[in-house]
Order: structure tokens, then C-alpha cells, then sequence
């Protein structure tokens, strides 16, 4: 456990900004919590940007005390501390909070040195064993009888190698194309020396020993367009004929035939033919390796003899080029870049690092052998005895300037599966986490203290919180569910409600035959409509999907099948794709003012919450006191 005291983020709840009493006086107390100066201006100002027409401070002083005094009921109710509050609490402060802990200097350097990339052609040439202890330790071998001599690097290549095109070619993979490959691979190709070999390179994909080939400066991009005749998996005399093909389209492509008609009448490339052979831009790398020297050795405009590849004989027109785009307009991409690879965590892996320094933060060793040691004793086990003993020892695992962390904390967050593999690594790796994660709190809780911004922002999303549930509990969803309340209102203020022309009332009841239509009809009869939400219940459940039943009041002109039922209207048209082509009005008749609550549910709902929340206001004012400080008031409207 953490035995030194440290906020949690529900004592954040309360907190208010520590600054000079001079600085941010308090402007009013409800309910005996203090309302600082800035927190009132905060909103006041956020308030006026939101509305069309701005508000003095004193019409917002009586706005600012109702929705305090309300927010006070909420805590008095205990609503901010419920299960639900706090999981929505805690995870707005973790979402607010993030921007504080992201090195934001670092995010840039990453995007500075992916761009810097760009500024090279790098050719490369690699050996990759699988994921495993032994293709580690291959590559481990083959690296050391390389240097020594033993050995080649393209004959371990040819030999060793899982990536059997490069393998076939002594590992020769071509150009490395900035954002294509894992950030690993790329990293490794752009930090060495020129006919250098890297060490072992975990890619995610598998271990290579990569070795660069050459460096030139970027030739940036070229836009080409091409036509292929597929030769792969083909005898040799059809390939011979492919070339002499090839050769014809070439010489009549020399002789000035248009390029594109050609590649749409004779290319087999499905991707391209239809677009007269176009492929668009593309740096080095982009293509295969010949396809990719061919093209690149053109000048713009030039069309070369056919170049064969894996797949068959490319003519290729180069018909363009343009240099490496600028950081602007490749700053979009290289962030999703970094943000989808292991370089996403690394500005915030930058701030920890200074906070696990700054606060004396560290893992026991000394811990971590006394684990180790109990689990050797109980022959490797870690079971019932294990836990046991461990509670009768329970070291401090982890240590900060601001607390602890016990090993049954860090026992009691990690995942069992992780303990049946490597426990002491697994309870280590979780100790970690937690330490993380109450270094963070306590930044939070800094960040509380000192920041403003960050402070009022907490408020309001904390009180806005509150503000919602409470006024739905006390005023939304009561005046929903009060249906007595509901027409007892519509009763006594029934003289508000009253309709410039007559409606049409009635239930609509929509069915898929006219059989069935009488059948709900004769149904209907022998139900109650006294509620209206029962009866409506009542026949949908006898008659499933087979009827559509809906309670209208309605004007003339203002719904067709109103008109027709309720004002002599002509039955409107039928679409084909209609399933209720049989309806009928149920206890329909014309009505000159609502009668109820349910006719004009919509008005008089809104009507009883403002009414509800007025009574509501009325009482808080009663219960709470609120005392304002008039001389701090009076001051902040001078300085406006």
C-alpha cells in the first residue's frame, strides 16, 4: 500500500487553487465552501463567449450562486461520491492531465528525425531469422563469423536467411523507402555506416542484421507510367515471346505512338492498364529493385527497353520528377507514423523519466530477492503458501519522496498469467506501473494546486457533473416520472395551453392485413385505454410486429393520413414499399382544446421542470446560506 499520505483524485474534488489570499480572494462561501474570485471569473468569461448577448457581472452573480447552491445539494445528496461519479471523474482529470505529461520537445525531435530520413537514398541488404531464441542466436553467430571473416555476408544471406527474395539475390534488399518499414529496421538503415553491419535488429516482424550498402542524397520522387507483359510461372519459349513483344511495343513507343493508348491496349498489370499505365509518384524503394533502377536512370520523358522483373518485361516512360516534399507537407503522416509505432510513448516516457528522478523513485532489488528467494524455497511455486508468506513479509517494493508500494499491492495487480511465466520479472514490471501511476497523481494533484487553468477546468467538469445528475433526480427525470404531478400542473394552468384551431385525436392503428386490422380493432375493445402507455404496450405485445399503433393529436394539414381520418381528407397513396397499407382511426374525434397532459406533453413537460426547478431554487435559498463578499465583488467589476 501507499502508507504516506497522498491525494486521491476524490480529495482533488474539493480542492480550490492555493494562491494568495491577495490574489484570488474568496468571493463567497455556500454552504460553507469557499468561491474563489478566479473560478467565478472563469466561468463568467466562458459564460459570455457563449452567449449572443454578453452579461453584466451582476445578472451573472444570481445565475453563478443558483448553480452553486444546486451543485451544494449535490454533495450534501452525496452524489460525488458515488461509484459512477468517480470512475467519469477520474477519467476526465486522466484526459485534462495528459498534455502535462507529453515532453512535447521530444514529439518534435522524433518528427525532426523521421523527416531527416527523406534527405538520403539508402540501399540496404539484410539477413532475417524468425521471432525465436535460435534465430536470435544465428544471427548472433552469423554476425561474429561474418566479421571474422569465416564467411560472407551474401552467403549467409543465401543461406540462413527467411526472406528468400533477398536471400536469392545475397540478401540485397534495395532501397529503403522512410515510413514503410518497422521504425526499428528504418532506424537501423539510416544510424550506420556505410558497409557496416548493424547488430541484431528486432523489427516486430523478426531479427536482421542489416548492412547499408550506399548513401546518396535523395533523389526525391519520379512519376511514371508503364506497360507490362506478364511472364511469372511461364515455359521459356513463352517468355522469349513475351520479350520480342515487348520489344515490338518498345520500338513503337520510340517511334512516337502514344504511350498511354499502348499500356491501355497491350499492358497486363490490372492496376494500371485501364489508367493508360500510370503509376503515380513514387520515391527509391518504392518498386522492385530493377523496376527501381531502370526508372530512377531515366531522364524525364525517357522511355527505357524493356526491363525484366519477378513478374515479366516493364517498359517504363518516366514522365516526371519532383524533390523531397517539405517537413510541412509531411508532418501530418509522419505523426500517425510515430503515433502507430513504439515512438508513440516516448515524449510521455521522457516526462516520467524526470519525475522518477526528480521524486527519488526506484524498484528494491532487495525486494525483488526476497520474492525471488521464496519462490525458490516453495520449489518455484506460486501458489496459496506463496501469497502467505509473502503477506508475513510484504517488503516495500517500490519507494518515491512521496510514499510506498507494498508487494501485495503490486501482487494484487498482476495478471496471473504473467506470474505463471516470469513472477519476480511480472511483479517487478507491475511495481513499476503503480509507481508510474502515484508519481502521476501526485503531479496531478500539483498541477491542482498551482495551475489555474488546470484547476477551474477540474471545477467545472467536477460541478457540471453533479450539476447534471442532481438536476435530474430532482427536477428532468421527477417531472418525466410525476405523471400525477404532470397532470395536476397541466390542470390548474390549463388556460395556457389552448390551440388556435381544433386537432384530431386519436390512436392510429397500422396493420400488415385487413384481417389483422380487425382483429386489433375487436382487441382494442375490450382494453382500457385509461393509461394510454399500458394500452399501447398491451397491443403490441398481443400482435407483435403484425400491427403498428401510434396516438396522434393533429391539425388539419398537418399530417396526410390526420386528414384523411380525421377531416374527410382523400386517403393518400399508397408506395409500394409500404408494409401498413390498412389503418384506421381508434376513438378518434376532433377536439377544440388538450384535454389532458399527454396532448401537449411536450410544452407542459418543459413547463413543470421550470416550474419543479424554480420551487427547487426556492428551498436551496432556505437551506444553504450564501455570503458575499461585497467589497471583493464591487472591486472586480472596477477592474472590468
Amino acid at each position: 500500500m501507499i502508507r504516506k499520505y497522498i491525494l486521491s483524485f476524490a480529495a482533488l474534488i474539493g480542492a480550490t487553487v492555493a494562491y494568495a489570499a491577495d490574489a484570488d480572494p474568496v468571493l463567497m462561501t455556500v454552504d460553507g465552501h469557499d468561491v474563489h474570485v478566479s473560478e467565478f471569473e472563469y466561468l463568467y468569461n466562458k459564460n459570455n463567449t457563449q452567449q449572443m448577448q454578453p452579461q453584466s457581472l451582476d445578472e451573472y452573480l444570481g445565475m453563478f450562486v443558483n448553480y452553486k447552491l444546486k451543485v451544494a445539494d449535490a454533495i450534501r445528496d452525496g452524489l460525488d461520491r458515488t461509484p459512477e461519479f468517480q470512475a467519469e471523474y477520474e477519467s476526465f482529470v486522466k484526459d485534462l492531465s495528459k498534455p502535462y505529461f507529453r515532453d512535447d520537445s521530444v514529439a518534435e525531435a522524433l518528427v525532426q528525425q523521421a523527416y531527416a530520413h527523406f534527405a538520403d537514398d539508402v540501399l540496404v541488404s539484410h539477413i532475417m531469422m524468425p521471432l525465436t531464441d535460435d534465430g536470435l542466436r544465428t544471427l548472433d553467430s552469423l554476425k561474429v563469423a561474418i566479421t571474422a571473416g569465416t564467411t560472407t555476408f551474401e552467403d549467409a544471406a543465401r543461406n540462413f536467411s527467411v526472406d528468400r527474395y533477398s536471400a536469392s539475390k545475397g540478401g540485397r534488399m534495395g532501397y529503403v523507402v522512410p515510413g514503410r518499414f518497422p521504425w526499428a529496421f528504418e532506424e537501423a538503415a539510416y544510424s550506420i555506416p556505410v558497409g557496416k553491419i548493424s547488430d541484431v535488429v528486432n523489427s516486430g516482424m523478426g531479427y536482421h542484421l542489416v548492412r547499408v550498402e550506399s548513401r546518396t542524397p535523395a533523389q526525391g520522387e519520379i512519376e511514371a507510367e508503364h506497360i507490362l507483359l506478364l511472364t511469372r510461372d511461364m515455359p521459356q519459349s513463352e517468355i522469349e515471346a513475351r520479350k520480342a513483344k515487348a520489344d515490338s511495343i518498345y520500338k513503337l513507343a520510340k517511334d512516337g505512338a502514344d504511350f498511354a493508348e499502348l499500356a491501355r491496349k497491350f499492358s497486363e498489370d490490372p492496376g494500371s492498364a485501364s489508367k493508360g499505365g500510370k503509376l503515380g509518384w513514387f520515391g527509391r524503394g518504392a518498386m522492385v529493385a530493377e523496376f527501381d533502377s531502370a526508372a530512377f536512370a531515366l531522364p524525364d520523358g525517357g522511355i527505357s527497353k524493356p526491363v525484366k522483373t519477378d513478374f515479366g518485361y516493364h517498359i517504363i516512360h518516366r514522365t516526371a520528377h519532383r524533390g523531397v516534399p517539405a517537413l510541412a507537407d509531411m508532418r501530418k503522416n509522419i505523426e500517425a507514423r510515430i503515433a502507430a509505432d513504439e515512438r508513440s510513448a516516448m515524449p510521455e516516457e521522457a516526462v516520467m523519466s524526470r519525475l522518477r528522478k526528480a521524486h527519488k523513485a526506484e524498484i528494491s532489488q532487495g525486494a525483488l530477492d526476497q520474492i525471488r528467494a521464496v519462490i525458490d524455497a516453495n520449489d518455484g511455486k506460486c501458489d496459496s503458501t506463496f501469497i502467505e508468506r509473502i503477506k508475513i513479509m510484504n517488503p516495500v517494493i517500490a519507494s518515491f519522496d512521496g510514499g510506498e508500494i507494498s508487494t501485495l499491492d503490486a501482487l494484487a495487480r498482476t495478471p496471473d498469467t504473467q506470474m505463471s511465466y516470469n513472477p519476480v520479472q511480472a511483479i517487478a514490471g507491475t511495481a513499476s506501473l503503480l509507481l508510474d501511476e502515484a508519481l502521476i497523481q501526485q503531479e496531478q494533484n500539483r498541477l491542482a494546486d498551482e495551475n489555474k487553468d488546470f484547476s477551474n477546468l477540474l471545477k467545472e467538469y467536477h460541478d457540471g457533473i453533479l450539476l447534471y445528475e442532481v438536476s435530474n433526480r430532482k427536477v428532468w427525470d421527477k417531472a418525466s416520472a410525476d405523471k400525477e404531478g404532470l397532470e395536476k400542473f397541466f390542470r390548474t394552468n390549463a388556460a395556457n395551453y389552448r390551440w388556435d384551431t381544433p386537432k384530431f385525436k386519436s390512436y392510429v392503428i397500422f396493420a400488415s392485413s385487413d384481417s389483422t386490422l380487425k382483429a386489433a380493432v375487436a382487441y382494442a375493445d375490450s382494453l382500457s385505454t385509461a393509461d394510454p402507455t399500458e394500452f399501447v404496450r398491451q397491443m403490441r405485445e398481443r400482435f407483435k410486429r403484425d400491427i403498428k399503433i401510434e396516438r396522434v393529436v393533429a391539425a388539419k394539414g398537418e399530417n396526410p393520413i390526420t386528414d384523411h381520418l380525421g377531416f374527410g381528407a382523400d386517403r393518400p397513396a399508397d408506395s409500394a414499399t409500404n408494409k401498413w397499407k390498412f389503418y384506421t382511426a381508434y376513438k378518434g374525434r376532433i377536439i377544440d382544446a388538450p384535454e389532458e397532459a399527454a396532448d401537449v406533453r411536450g410544452t407542459v413537460l418543459t413547463d413543470y421542470q421550470s416550474a419543479l426547478d424554480k420551487e427547487w431554487l426556492k428551498q436551496l435559498h432556505k437551506k444553504y446560506k450564501v455570503k458575499i463578499n461585497n467589497k471583493v465583488f464591487n472591486s472586480l467589476k472596477n477592474s472590468k
